[in-house]
């Protein structure tokens, strides 16, 4: 009877890792490619639909970046998370709870307009995201729970606060009982860079990305959060403490993805709504592995992504597919990320038997 085994290689081919995240942009296009075939429509044209042609008009590329902001802001949180091994899953429920208290200040203080009312809207939107992340955090340290379960049903008690608020305690009065917030005053409003139609959310995440490379690469704290990462017991030799990391990294990733949710209700959207993120959270996931939790990749990977949005609109109205495709290619790219990564790190292991003796084959 044959088996198979997953093998750890002694070494990795560094040329390898920084490949991989191309191959698995092919082999997603490839997997694209088919699924449009099977459907029944020209899987070139649909290719071009979703992967070219959103990069050739000015509004479908503003549209694109204006996407990819919020991917690139939570994914540089997870990346201090999952740098540190610590398995945040929740940034979609921090997402919203950082637009939640971020739209707090316009929504229950109206009259309160001052140059201040952003920077304040921001600052409670970082908090509200960081007090949501730290409660899978402090379950970890104090209780040894998995934080993969309990951030990730926080997304859910996050989705229906949005909801129940928007159609409750802070529904619009004079909205005709639409489930909706009022529209933000001038003051909470995020305006767009001069000559664009992109609001600051744009440069204020890359000026975060830069910040955090920078502290990554050239700190101590960056230096702790790799080692810590990649040996526990070296780390915690060193005098590096996991528990205060757990915390550190969950309050930064929670920070980010709420101070992205604030960003996107001040600026894209100028009110809350039911639902404020097509899945972001969940979204940069992909974007922090496929950007090899390095925040220049990142900023790539965060564009590539965005792609997927704006593209799965664009075949869904030329081609009439579900708009659900740009979920399913999300997924195989995930996947394909993934399949790469582990390939890059073990090796297959092919094990027969013949009555008492082995017979061991690898790939």
């Amino acid at each position: 009877m044959m088996r198979v085994e997953l093998v750890k290689r002694k070494e990795h081919s560094r040329k390898m890792a920084l490949l991989s995240p191309l191959i698995a942009v092919g082999l997603t296009a490839i997997a694209a490619g088919l699924i449009f075939s099977i459907s029944g429509h020209n899987p070139l044209f649909g290719l071009y639909k979703f992967f070219i042609e959103p990069l050739t008009q000015e509004w479908s590329l503003n549209a694109t970046i204006a996407k990819a902001t919020p991917l690139i802001l939570i994914a540089c949180g997870l990346s201090v998370c999952y740098l540190s091994n610590n398995w945040n899953i929740g940034a979609e429920g921090q997402f919203v709870v950082g637009a939640l208290f971020g739209s707090a200040l316009p929504i229950l203080m109206p009259d309160f307009e001052s140059a201040a009312t952003l920077p304040l809207m921001m600052a409670f939107g970082a908090l509200g995201g960081a007090l949501w992340a730290l409660i899978p955090a402090l379950l970890k340290t104090r209780f040894n729970t998995n934080e993969i379960l309990t951030s990730l049903m926080l997304v859910y008690v996050a989705s229906l606060l949005l909801d129940y608020l928007v159609r409750g305690p802070w529904r619009d009065p004079g909205g005709y009982n639409f489930p909706e917030s009022a529209l933000f005053s001038d003051a909470a409003t995020l305006s767009t860079v001069p000559g664009t139609s992109l609001s600051y959310a744009a440069p204020i995440t890359l000026i975060v990305a830069v910040v955090l490379a920078v502290v990554l690469g050239k700190t101590i704290k960056g230096f702790e959060i790799r080692v810590m990462g990649e040996s526990p017991r070296a780390g915690s030799f060193a005098g590096f403490s996991a528990k205060k990391l757990t915390l550190f990294s969950f309050a930064i990733a929670g920070g980010l993805a709420g101070l992205a949710g604030t960003m996107e209700v001040s600026g894209a959207l100028n009110q809350l709504l039911p639902t404020i993120s097509p899945g972001y959270g969940f979204t940069a996931i992909i974007v922090a592995f496929l950007g090899r939790l390095n925040p220049f990749g990142i900023i790539v990977a965060g564009f590539v992504l965005a792609l997927s949005y704006i593209g799965g609109e664009a075949v869904q109205s030329a081609m009439g597919v579900s708009n659900k495709i740009a979920s399913v290619i999300q997924g195989l790219l995930l996947f394909f990320v993934l399949a790469c990564d582990t390939l890059i790190l073990y090796r297959i292991r092919f094990v027969g038997r013949r009555g008492s003796a082995g017979e061991v084959s690898h790939v």
